[in-house]
């Protein structure tokens, strides 16, 4: 089975950007084409992810930018490292940098570059089940988001953006997911079914803004045409469908109403390795249907990319 042998040893973590991170918007492909799997004891990785995402403008805006508004276009560099510390358990540190731009018609545009929120997370796989037709696995992810992040960018006349604009948020949040990796669907050993499913629990942060909570949904079908005989090149590709529900955003006190709301985004990713330990990535996914809520901008486009290399950490 050549590289399919080797899945727990180099396969890993689940991309903990899964994370919205934002989470307000989908994550797409991570460092590794199945989530559940934890990386291998004693190994290390580090990955970068390179995130693109438009969004629609808010039906009806004015003149002016909106206290929940959200980037009209965003650039999000996440850099990775994930440890195997111990059977069944990885940790992965989480570093985003953000390029936001908002711009509407009759508002000069407004936006910068900084520093996002950390996170720390832990993996445990609590099920691995071997047989004939493949490998059944299921695990969870927990940790802290920390308010790393820039809260100070500016417009024009210096005032400063609110706080959906920022690249951090000021508040100290909990990041929790649940994945489920299962090979061998339908009997068909290069066939797996990967379902990524994860929450951004918010509290208040900068601005007396507390964002709303995000609970995302992503499933993703591959099939793997290609794997060379010595297991070290191989190749995914399927479809992936992507469900996103955001909760209002409540600024001092107040809730805004209708600036959450649900998106369901449609797409394609494809993950080859290109020498042991070596894999890069590509995603793109379209809004297929979303609410329709007074604030709510939902994404239009999302396209992500990246690359990633594991190896063995010698203590």
């Amino acid at each position: 089975m050549g590289f399919r042998k080797d899945i727990g040893y180099w396969s890993g973590v689940c991309s903990a950007f899964v994370l919205l991170l934002w989470v307000s918007t989908a994550r797409g492909q991570g460092p590794a084409p199945e989530t559940a799997p934890p990386l291998f004891p004693g190994g290390e990785l580090i990955s970068y992810n390179s995130i693109f995402t438009t969004r629609g403008l808010i039906p009806g805006m004015s003149a002016g930018i909106p206290v929940t508004a959200r980037p009209t276009f965003s650039h999000e560099g996440d850099f990775n490292f994930t440890w195997g510390f111990r059977h069944d358990f990885d940790l992965t540190v989480l570093l985003p940098i953000f390029t936001n731009h908002f711009e509407m018609p009759d508002t000069p545009a407004a936006g910068g570059t900084g520093l996002g929120d950390a996170m720390v997370l832990v993996k445990y796989r609590f099920y691995r089940r071997d047989s004939p037709r493949g490998t059944t696995q299921a695990s969870v992810t927990f940790g802290p988001k920390i308010p790393t992040g820039r809260t100070n960018l500016t417009d024009g006349n210096g005032m400063r953006l609110p706080a959906s604009l920022q690249p951090g948020s000021g508040s100290t949040d909990l990041f929790l997911a649940a994945n489920w990796t299962y090979t061998g669907l339908f009997n068909l050993k290069r066939l797996v079914a990967d379902e990524d499913f994860h929450s951004l629990l918010r509290s208040e942060g900068t601005q007396a803004t507390r964002l709303g909570s995000d609970l995302e949904s992503r499933f993703w079908l591959s099939y793997r045409p290609y794997e060379s005989k010595n297991g070290n090149r191989e190749w995914f590709v399927g479809p992936v469908l992507t469900w996103l529900h955001s909760q209002d955003d409540r600024i001092a006190g107040a809730t805004q109403g209708g600036s959450g709301g649900d998106l369901l985004l449609a797409g394609v990713t494809t993950y080859a390795g290109l020498r042991p330990g070596m894999h890069v990535w590509l995603g793109m996914d379209w809004a297929a249907a979303h609410s329709t809520g007074p604030l709510f901008m939902p994404v239009r486009r999302h396209i992500s990319f990246g690359i990633t290399q594991q190896f063995r950490l010698h203590l």
